[in-house]
């Protein structure tokens, strides 16, 4: 009972006009793919997170013991933290406790144990940037990217809406115009065969009347499963806040057509149209990316030099820093470098490569968009030049019909020339609603040619 409740509920919600501008705002609310597409600045922010990860603080133990013949050999111990920073610099700092029978006289720990607190730094390789530090980047980079993305994801999704939304526009309207081109057919039919009973005119004038009744009739269910096909394409688009489809009444109507608004657009072409275009934008971040990767492997061409330094006390009442003196300390220096840096060579030049030929596919990319841009501005003021003349066409095609209806009841015209009246102003009725169509599309168009719909 309530699932049949809220299916009339559904399908009554639509039975009413249905503007663009409702139609789309509801479209930019409701629909489920702009959900998914929230997604995609929730996927960057989850890689940038992941990678600010590498430079959390960590605690670390560990604790070697060894016993043989009722003797501990040895009993090391190590507990400690490690933070390793935006810098490049590791700080570290722990307590180290060893003992045992048989223990390393190195090793050999205060019965308290030994505090020990520095720092490690790359002085060649890893300076200035690392393999942390690089991912960090290209997250903060990425986060950009997926936004970008996402606008591109909804001017498209608002395309297709608009598009379908004036396919719908187009097919109602086209019914109506059939459907009382039909009637007029029909109304003829019946009084040319009451006329040519009566003996006023000849009987071939019904078989003229009765043809154009079955022509405009096929025409008109032609039209009728149009509509049918473009209120189940619209139907796809109409959603609600809980992402159950609404459903298209038959008995919806769209914007009439003398409100469509047929004003030239003040709009030029000039570069700045492509100044924020998300397709130049993502390709601008990838450039960054592949640029952080160059420095990246560039810097490996240096040599490894790792330092590290820590002071060392023992602790007294569980104070590490209790009696510190600085000639107490361990360090150490590591160093390695290949002979031939053959791989970091080859790495560094595969990099500065790809960033050649990403600059390249920028610029192709944009001359692309560019064409891309003219050509929709083309099309869109073309439609007004069209929309103008097929309304001179139909008042032009009206007048006619009017003159030839007149001669007609006057006797001085055959009803194949009325016919034919008809079926010009019919056609260019046809003709200035398709143009309307295209005028909107071309709009649209326009809109995901620059990525300005959303």
């Amino acid at each position: 009972m309530y699932f049949v409740l809220f299916l009339c509920s559904s399908m009554f919600l639509w039975a009413q006009k249905l503007t663009e501008g409702s139609f789309i705002e509801r479209l930019k609310q409701h629909h489920p793919l702009l959900r998914i597409s929230d997604l995609q600045p929730q996927m960057g922010s989850a890689v940038l997170l992941k990678a600010k990860g590498n430079f959390d603080p960590k605690i670390y133990g560990n604790l070697d013991q060894k016993y043989f013949d009722g003797k501990q050999y040895y009993s090391n111990g190590d507990f400690g933290i490690k933070y390793p920073s935006f810098l490049g610099l590791t700080f570290k700092a722990g307590l180290e406790g060893n003992r045992g029978t048989y223990l390393d006289p190195q090793a050999k720990t205060p019965s308290g144990g030994l505090f020990y607190g520095g720092v490690s730094a790359n002085l060649g390789q890893g300076l200035f940037i690392d393999s942390r530090r690089a991912e960090l980047r290209n997250a903060a980079i990425n986060l950009k990217s997926t936004q970008e993305e996402r606008r591109l994801q909804i001017n498209q999704l608002i395309y297709q809406g608009g598009y379908a939304y004036w396919d719908w526009f187009l097919a109602y309207h086209s019914v109506v115009i059939l459907q009382e081109a039909y009637d007029v057919a029909l109304q003829r039919f019946n009084a040319v065969k009451t006329i040519s009973i009566l003996g006023d005119r000849a009987f071939i004038d019904t078989v003229e009347a009765g043809l154009q009744v079955q022509n405009r009739l096929t025409l008109l269910r032609d039209a009728h499963a149009n509509l049918q096909e473009s209120n189940n394409a619209l139907s796809t688009f109409l959603w609600d806040e809980n992402l159950s489809q609404s459903i298209l009444n038959e008995g919806a109507k769209p914007e009439e057509t003398n409100e469509i608004l047929t004003s030239l657009p003040l709009v030029e072409w000039n570069d700045s149209l492509l100044t924020n275009h998300p397709y130049l934008k993502i390709n601008h971040f990838k450039l960054e990316m592949l640029n952080v990767d160059r420095k990246l492997k560039s810097d490996r061409l240096k040599p490894y030099v790792e330092l590290n330094y820590n002071l060392l006390n023992e602790p007294v009442n569980y104070n590490p820093l209790s009696d510190l003196d600085i000639n107490d300390y361990k360090w150490g220096v590591s160093v390695a470098m290949p002979l031939f840096l053959r791989k970091e060579r080859g790495d560094a030049a595969l990099a500065g490569l790809k960033i050649q030929e990403t600059e390249a596919e920028i610029l192709q990319l944009r001359a692309q968009l560019a064409l891309k841009i003219k050509n929709a501005l083309i099309d869109l003021y073309n439609s007004f030049t069209q929309l103008q003349i097929y309304q001179q066409t139909v008042n032009d095609s009206k007048k006619l019909l009017d003159a030839e209806r007149n001669m007609f009841d006057n006797g001085e015209s055959s009803l194949f020339l009325v016919n034919m009246r008809e079926l010009a102003y019919v056609q260019s009725q046809l003709k200035l609603l398709e143009w309307q169509t295209k005028n909107k599309q071309f709009g649209y168009s326009f809109g995901l040619a620059t990525a300005t719909l959303f």
